[in-house]
């Protein structure tokens, strides 16, 4: 990882963006020790310009920035760091600095997606996946309408709480038979733009 210090007098922005969600947290500045910190650490450690001094978030009030992925921009002068909030990233409680509630679940989905993934390519017995994996496509897809009939059985009633429960369970095999057949949810998603521009 090569950066330009140079151009901001020794210090680079570093903008923090939630590695599950996207939803970028906050901005700080690092300069070469700054970032040296938070990669021994693996928490987000900024030089504090009215400190003057390393700071790292969360040291008083315990909400730190787990690093997840450290990424520098072509122009090689500013880094996003994708880390794991550990609570409210702003001191004024808020979720973010810009006032944004950080709760796009629907991003969660590209986080359980690797998941499933990893359990697919480096399975371990204590595994649920690892396990519908190693039992062969017929069992996956077999799992995927056994969840099918279970969701229209409970949208007949008013059971809430157990419909989102088959709706959750239904969305993971569906995920899992994807990754079995190796196909992508992007490839999905691209044959419903393709039928909505139609």
């Amino acid at each position: 990882m090569t950066l330009d210090f140079s151009k901001g007098d020794g210090l680079v922005p570093a903008i923090i963006q939630d590695y599950a969600t996207g939803k970028v947290l906050m901005l700080g500045y690092m300069n070469e020790e700054a970032l040296a910190v938070t990669k021994e650490k693996g928490l987000v450690t900024f030089f504090s310009r009215t400190k003057n001094r390393l700071w790292t978030k969360g040291e008083t009030s315990e909400n730190y920035l787990k690093v997840k992925d450290i990424l520098v921009d072509c122009d090689q002068d500013a880094l996003l760091v994708k880390a794991e909030p550990m609570g409210p990233t702003c001191h004024t409680g808020a979720d973010t600095c810009f006032k944004e509630k950080n709760d796009s679940r629907t991003l969660f989905i590209d986080h359980l997606r690797a998941v499933i993934k990893d359990r697919k390519e480096n399975p371990n017995d204590e595994s649920y996946t690892a396990s519908l994996f190693k039992k062969g496509i017929n069992k996956v897809a077999q799992k995927v309408g056994e969840e099918a009939v279970e969701i229209v059985i409970e949208a007949k009633d008013n059971d809430y709480e157990l419909f989102r429960n088959e709706a959750a369970d239904l969305l993971y095999h569906y995920l899992v038979l994807l990754e079995a057949k190796e196909i992508s949810l992007d490839e999905v998603v691209e044959v419903l733009e393709g039928r909505h521009k139609k």
